[in-house]
């Protein structure tokens, strides 16, 4: 970031189904301004905001009269996408990150690489069938779509956890800890790419 060029991004996406609109800062506050019409999902991508360090303004219209699908895949899509744009050539970033997240109960363990390779591996096993309004199968599309569309290795294991929510939050916080760590500047880079390929 020697040029101190912003790295953020806004991402439309219309089609039949659904309307969103994202703009990502990524280099933000944890700021947030989030209307998807589903509560729950607001909660947790106020968390990503917040635990970030992104400032996020998104406003989703979605088919809510038939469920809620679509508004929640094209909202994971339009947001990996406005992460992988706001990154550009990924120079000087530490790319990688770990961790594991208490959540009372609930721990969980996520691992996170800004390879140019997407990928989720998703271990989280949900007895609930919701989550708030949210069918629990969800939140997996959230993360694939997410995963997918900023081009991210991600692995997501719940160690342990009862309570559905807990270990939802915990995913969400997770990632945004990690997302937080990955993408910041190292010093100790010179504002190299990181990876012997040249590219990521």
């Amino acid at each position: 970031m020697g040029d101190n060029k912003k790295r953020e991004a806004l991402v439309e996406r219309k089609t039949k189904e659904t309307s969103i609109s994202c703009k990502l800062l990524l280099d933000g506050t944890g700021k947030s301004k989030i209307n998807t019409g589903i509560g729950f999902l607001d909660h947790m991508l106020e968390q990503v905001a917040r635990h970030g360090l992104l400032d996020i303004e998104l406003k989703a219209e979605g088919d809510l009269h038939i469920d809620m699908h679509h508004t929640t895949e094209d909202i994971g899509i339009v947001m990996g996408t406005a992460i992988k744009q706001a990154l550009g050539d990924k120079a000087g970033i530490r790319r990688f990150s770990h961790i594991i997240i208490p959540m009372d109960e609930a721990l969980t363990q996520i691992s996170l690489d800004i390879s140019g390779r997407p990928y989720l591996r998703w271990a989280v096993n949900l007895k609930s069938p919701k989550i708030g309004e949210m069918d629990s199968e969800l939140f997996k599309e959230w993360f694939y779509a997410f995963a997918h569309n900023s081009d991210m290795t991600l692995h997501i294991e719940n160690l342990h956890g009862s309570n559905a929510h807990h270990i939802i939050e915990s995913c969400y916080k997770g990632l945004a800890r990690c997302i937080r760590e990955a993408i910041a500047i190292d010093p100790l880079t010179s504002g190299s790419i990181p990876t012997t390929k040249g590219i990521l």
